[in-house]
C-alpha cells in the first residue's frame, strides 16, 4: 500500500532547496491577505502547521507566542534557518499535521497555508487543529480548493492522480472540509487564480 506520509516527507525533502523560488513571489501577497483576517491581540499562542521554510514568518505579528511543525526534516531545518534570521524567537519541531503532540485548547490561532491540499487526510488534519485550538480559537486557511458548489469532474479527478503524486489534491472542497470538522467559517476569500487559491478564516465552535 502505498504510504502518501512517507511520500510527502520525502518529497518536500527534495523540494526544499527550491521551494523559495517557487512559492515565495507567488504567494506572497496570498499569504498576507489570509493573514490579515485573523484578529490578532498581544499574546496569542500561534501554530504555524505545515510550516514549509517559513514564508509565514516575515507577515507575523511581534507580541505573539509562535510555533511551528513540518513533517520534512529539510522544511524544518529552513524554517529554522528563517526564523534566526528575522531574529524570530519560534519553538520549531518535525511533526505530522495529522497527529500533533500538542495538549487540547492550547492555540489561540492556527495557520494552515498550503497544508489542506496535500496531506493524505485532511479531515484527520483539521480535527488536530480543532483538537489544539481554544474554544473560538482561529483557523487561518490558504489554499486550492475545488468549487463548494459541485464535486469534480471525471475529468478534474483523473488528473488529480497525477497532481497528488509529484505537488497537490486539486478535488478538495473547503466549506465541506471545515465544517464538518466543528468549525465556523467567518472570512472566505478569493486570493489568486480567479477563485481557485481562496483565505478562509474560521473559528473552532463552543460547545
Amino acid at each position: 500500500m502505498f504510504n502518501t506520509t512517507a511520500w510527502n516527507r520525502i518529497r518536500y525533502g527534495l523540494y526544499a532547496p527550491v521551494y523559495d523560488a517557487v512559492a515565495d513571489q507567488v504567494f506572497r501577497q496570498p499569504r498576507q491577505a489570509a493573514l490579515a483576517q485573523v484578529e490578532w491581540q498581544t499574546g496569542m499562542r500561534v501554530l504555524l502547521l505545515g510550516a514549509g521554510t517559513g514564508l509565514d514568518l516575515p507577515w507575523l505579528p511581534k507580541e505573539v507566542e509562535l510555533h511551528a511543525t513540518d513533517l520534512s526534516p529539510a522544511m524544518v531545518q529552513r524554517t529554522r534557518q528563517r526564523a534566526e534570521a528575522l531574529g524570530r524567537d519560534v519553538q520549531i519541531e518535525e511533526m505530522d499535521a495529522e497527529q500533533l503532540a500538542y495538549p487540547d485548547d492550547h492555540f489561540d490561532v492556527v495557520i494552515a497555508h498550503l497544508v489542506l491540499a496535500v496531506i493524505p487526510n485532511p479531515e484527520r488534519g483539521l480535527a488536530e487543529a480543532h483538537r489544539v485550538l481554544k474554544t473560538n480559537g482561529q483557523l487561518c486557511v490558504l489554499d486550492k480548493f475545488q468549487s463548494d458548489k459541485r464535486p469534480a469532474g471525471i475529468i478534474r479527478r483523473a488528473l488529480n492522480t497525477i497532481t497528488t503524486t509529484i505537488a497537490t489534491d486539486i478535488t478538495r472542497q473547503a466549506r465541506p472540509l471545515l465544517e464538518s470538522a466543528g468549525f465556523m467559517i467567518e472570512r472566505d476569500t478569493p486570493v489568486l487564480m480567479g477563485s481557485l487559491f481562496r483565505a478562509l478564516l474560521a473559528k473552532k465552535s463552543t460547545p
